[in-house]
């Protein structure tokens, strides 16, 4: 179960940090990705970081704006934005699973996925 948090309306230029609160017994084995959907768009990945070790990826276009973190202890996934945009907006969504074979920036990775929240951001 997923719940993320931390969407809302933001100043280009600005920055967000947005949270994903996880339940489950364990997630280890498991990695935990950040996707998103502009209106009129596909879905596109963002970032992903391995429960276990955190290790990340990131998209071409999160490089250097987007940082992906968990908190075990927690259970949280975070994605700090910084220099928003208007391309930014779009429903941000958390995402986990076991990748197995499947690419990280590959849907067929994930199993479960959160609701999304919304961001939304003007000039």
């Amino acid at each position: 179960h997923l719940v993320e948090s931390g969407g809302g309306l933001a100043l280009a230029g600005g920055s967000l940090t947005l949270s994903c609160a996880a339940s489950g017994p364990t997630f280890v084995g498991h990695i935990m990705g950040w996707w998103r959907q502009a209106p009129g768009k596909e879905r596109e990945f963002v970032a992903a970081v391995s429960w276990v070790g955190g290790r990340t990826i990131y998209a071409d276009h999160a490089k250097g704006r987007f940082t992906i973190s968990r908190d075990i202890d927690k259970k949280t996934l975070y994605l700090q934005i910084y220099s928003l945009n208007a391309e930014d907006t779009a429903i941000y969504s958390c995402a986990a699973g076991r990748p197995n074979s499947a690419a990280w920036f590959s849907t067929r990775a994930y199993q479960f996925w959160g609701q999304g929240t919304q961001v939304t951001v003007s000039s």
